[in-house]
This record gives structure tokens, sequence and C-alpha cells, in this order.
């Protein structure tokens, strides 16, 4: 009986999470703590953050309910708080625009069904273990996407700050619609989006070092300064109450927002739109795979965790999942909702159940005086966290270490700038691939000499070496394919030119990985070849996978020389008779 008991206990177990049955008391105050700050903190992100991918702003707080529980339940990370993102929303009205008019229906129904199909791709490729796929995009190229991103948020929320109505399909149609209603612009709304534009600038730069001066301790000093969007947003929406701005100087504001639980109905669109959203679908849940494993990466080696990328992506899955059946919109791992959860102290995914909590009474009690919030103002706030997504840092970094990656980060912005976001990112991927093809195809081949007294060989044109005379040494750096042999063939000719006495070559292969078919058969022509001009072939420090593959080709049973363990090995084996020159 005991058995069976404990046997039934151990199959409970497995269907709850691994959080819960481990957590400790001592946890239980801080994670409601920082659950009651990240709903406090982001609920203007949320609203702008709807707004941003073209739905009503009460979308932005659906999606952080529900999509967050679930993903409490089912993902990996004990501290990533999920929910509306930037990345995410740009993304979802840029797609999504061309369809269907934003505001209405019919979009907010192509949005739900993106959120899905989304999802259901992301759980797929955690069910069969793919979270590898991940590591497909560089990190210039996510940095290059993220910063053309933030770029076409800005120009999408300066509608709103200026007040005026604007239609464009593309950044520059967007631009020039704003040209020419410049002068249509509402001086009051200028204000109103400037001004809380640069209090929020201001508080993000000084506010935290501020306080620090004024003796607030850091941990005080860091959660007030994150508390400035939520003081900006009140007294916004106290100042227009007081004033009268929306109805005396036309001050846009969110309007009438629908109190509780939304009523929502979802409706699977036809096979002709499910056809146009299926590769944005695809590049949503790429972009939320990298976002998240990175982020949930991040903060498990932070708190010594142990991650489980597959385990993350079935989470992300499952949350979109539900937000497209009810939120609306496409959720992932926000770096800003994250930071704010640990900064205010939370210990396991309780806090984020407090938080999905919170936000519900939210929608239930507390959206009545949100009706005056200026959308200007909801704008700002967008604008203030895009303008911290440019990464420039990440581009001098890359400028000065490697000028293809930065020539592939910069690729990726304005192709996201020029042709939109799926285009970008597929420039930008591409611009990674023909960089890996330029270099596999034109690898480094160095001569080596012996660095003298030692058994260490390096490049002759790095080191003072010794060589030996009629023997060349040639460092392979690359492994062999189709696409390298003419280059690699060049080289052995142009150093054989510049030393026609050489009668016997050495090729080192301690960094070729793989010979394909085409280049063992090339090398085996250079063998004949080499032979009938009385020089000898030899293969140094073959690696085994690949001696495998050679010992039963031509190559290896035609090879005019040797084949030797170590280099050192074939420098003593050919000086038997000859003395070691100085370059």
């Amino acid at each position: 009986m005991r058995d069976r008991t404990k046997g039934a206990t151990n199959k409970a177990k497995k269907f709850v999470p691994e959080w819960i049955v481990r957590y400790r008391g001592e946890w239980l105050i801080p994670d409601l703590i920082a659950g009651l700050a990240v709903t406090i903190i982001v609920i203007p992100q949320s609203l702008a953050y709807a707004l941003l991918a073209g739905l009503p702003p009460q979308f932005g707080l659906y999606a952080s309910i529900f999509p967050v529980l679930v993903y409490a339940v089912v993902g990996s990370s004990t501290t990533q708080a999920v929910g509306p993102v930037a990345i995410t929303s740009i993304m979802t009205y840029s797609v999504l625009a061309p369809l269907a008019p934003a505001g209405t229906p019919d979009y907010g129904n192509l949005a739900a069904a993106l959120s899905l199909l989304s999802g259901i791709i992301v759980l797929a490729f955690g069910v069969l273990r793919l979270g590898f796929l991940s590591h497909l995009l560089s990190r210039p190229v996510i940095s290059g996407f993220i910063s053309g991103s933030a770029v076409l948020i800005i120009v999408s929320q300066l509608k709103f700050i200026l007040g005026v109505r604007v239609e464009g399909a593309t950044t520059w149609d967007v631009l020039r619609e704003l040209t020419r209603t410049a002068l249509e612009a509402n001086p009051h709304t200028i204000v109103t989006g400037s001004l809380a534009l640069a209090v929020l600038l201001c508080t993000k730069a000084w506010m935290a070092k501020w306080l620090r001066f004024c003796g607030v301790s850091y941990p005080w000093a860091l959660s007030l300064s994150r508390l400035s969007p939520v003081a900006v947003v009140v007294i916004a929406t106290v100042l227009v109450a007081k004033l009268d701005l929306d109805h005396r100087f036309h001050v846009a504001v969110v309007g009438s927002i629908q109190s509780g639980l939304a009523s929502f109905s979802f409706t699977v669109p036809g096979i002709g739109t499910l056809r146009q959203l299926t590769i944005p679908a695809g590049i949503l849940a790429l972009i939320g795979m990298v976002q998240n494993i990175t982020m949930a990466q991040a903060l498990a080696i932070k708190r010594r965790e142990r991650f489980d990328a597959n385990k993350e992506l079935v989470g992300l899955g499952f949350a979109n999942i539900v937000a497209g059946v009810y939120g609306g919109m496409p959720v992932g791992g926000g770096l800003s909702r994250s930071a704010i959860n640990v900064a205010a102290g939370a210990q396991s995914p309780l806090a984020s159940i407090v938080s999905a909590g919170a936000m519900l009474g939210v929608v239930f009690f507390g959206l009545g005086w949100m009706e005056r919030l200026p959308l200007a103002v909801l704008a700002a706030n967008i604008v203030a966290a895009a303008l911290g997504m440019i990464d420039i840092k990440s581009f001098r970094q890359a400028w000065s270490y490697d000028r293809a990656d930065a020539l592939a980060l910069l690729g990726t912005a304005f192709g996201v700038l020029l042709f939109g976001l799926q285009w970008g990112i597929a420039l930008g991927v591409g611009f990674s691939l023909t960089t890996i093809l330029v270099r596999a195809s034109t690898p480094h081949i160095a001569v080596i000499g012996r660095i003298p007294g030692t058994e260490h060989f390096r490049n002759i044109e790095r080191h003072g070496t010794e060589t030996l005379p009629g023997v060349l040494f040639l460092r392979i750096d690359e492994s062999l394919f189709f696409g390298n042999l003419a280059p690699v063939e060049e080289r052995l000719n142009g150093e054989l030119e510049k030393a026609p006495n050489t009668h016997d070559l050495v090729l080192i292969m301690s960094a070729v990985n793989r010979v394909d078919t085409t280049a063992m058969e090339a090398l085996n022509d250079i063998n004949t070849d080499f032979r009938s001009r009385g020089i000898r072939l030899h293969l140094a420090e073959v690696k085994g996978p690949v001696q495998d593959r050679l010992v039963n080709s031509p190559l290896w049973k035609s090879l005019s020389g040797a084949v030797f363990l170590s280099v050192n090995a074939a420098f003593q084996s050919l000086s038997q008779d000859k003395k070691p020159s100085q370059p």
C-alpha cells in the first residue's frame, strides 16, 4: 500500500511545476511585493504596446493576465516576466496594417490569429527540442533588427505626439505624411507629449543617480526611478481632467475603456489570410525565441539556476496560444518587465501570478481613470523605451572587431527601415550567411616553421622560425570542400613558384574538420601532379574523423609521402639529412 501511495505521489509531482515543489516560505513576501510592483509599473507600458500594435489599449492589459498565468506554470525561468513587448507589437502592426484597418474587429481577429500561429510554431519547436534554432541569428543581426525596429517604433508614434492623423504603409510614407500634415499639428498635444518625453528621458538618465546623491539606498533609488512612467501618466491624466484639455483643445485621449473581462470571440481567418500570416508568424516566433531564451538564460546564470531552452519554448508557445484565444496580441519575455521583477525581489513565478491577479483587479475596478489619459503621453512612453533599444554600442564594438559583422548589423537595420521587418531580418541573415561562405571559400593558409629549440611551429611571417631546405610546411585553417578548392590549389602552386627547389610538401590539417568528396578527389589529383613533378605530398595532424573517411580513399592508398602524427614528427623525419636554415 505504501509503495502504491508513493508511486501515485511521484506521478502527481510530474504535473506540478518544480518551483512549487521546492517553494520556500521566506519567498512569499518578496514575491507578493514584486508582483504588485510589476503590475503598477507596467500598466502604462501594457496600454502603450497595445496602441503600438494597432489594438485598443485595454488589449495590452488582457495580454498581461492569462498568458502570464500559463507561462508561470509551464515556463522554465523562475523570474522572467512575459507580456506585451515592443518588438512583437511593432511586428504585429507591420504585418496586419496592410490587411485590415487598425482598431477594427477584423484587425483584432487577425492579431489573435497571428499570436495563435506563432504560439503553435514556438510550441512545436519546444516539443521537438529545436531550441538550438534560436542560435541561427547572430548577435549583430539581432542588434540590427532591434535597432531598426526601434526607429520604426519612434516614427510610428510621432503622429500621436504631433496630434495629426497619418496613414502610410512604409516608414517613408509615414514621414512624408508627417511632413505634409506638420502645419496641422495640435500645439497643445505637442507640448503634452514633448514634456512627458523630456521628463521620462531625464528621470531615466539621472533620477536614480540624484536619489543616490541625496542618500537614498540603491534599491529604493532604482525602484523610484522606474515608477516615473506611472507618475507621468497619472499627472498627465489629472491635468487633462482638471484643465479639460481634451474638450477645450482637442488633445486626443484613450477614451472609453471597457471594464471587466472582454467577451473576446476568436474567428479563424480564411486560407488566403492564413497563408499571408504563416511567414510573419514564423519570423515572429523566431524573434520571440531568441529574445525569450536569451533573457531567460541570462537570468538563470545570474541566479545560478538550471535552464531548459526547450521547456522555455513550450512555456512561451502556450502563452501565445492563450493570448490568441484570449488577449488578442502576441506576448514575449519583456526585458523591462523582467528587470523590474528581479529588481523588486521576485524569487519564483508566484510573483508573475500575483501580477496577473493584480492586473485582473485593475481590469475590473481601475480602468475608469484611464479614459482621459492622453495618447501623446502613451506615445512618449513608447518613444522613451524605443530610444533605449537603439544599440549604438554594439555597432561600435562590431566595427572595431569585425567589419563584416558590423555591415550585417547595418544591413539588417537599414533593411528593416527600407523594406520592412520581414525583409530586414532576411537581409541580415543573408549578410551573415554570405560572410560565412566568403570566409569558408577563402581559407587562411600559413607557411609554418619551427621556433628554434622547441617543438612549436608558427607562421613564418609572425615569428622567428627555422625551416628545412626543399621542404614546405603549409597549414590550412579551414575545412576543405568544393567551394574553397580553387583558392587552396592557387596558394599551393604560388608557394611552389616561390620555392622552385621544393621536393617535399607537408599539409598540416590540424584545423581541417572535414574533407568532402570533391576535396578528396582534388587532393588526389594534386598528389598525382606533385608526383610527376618530383614532389612528395605528406599529411600531418589529420583528425580522427577525417582520417576515418580518407583511409579508404584513393588519396590515402596512392599518397606519395607519409602521414605524420605531429608536425614535429614530420620535421624530424624530413630533417634527417638536412640542416635547418634560418629565414
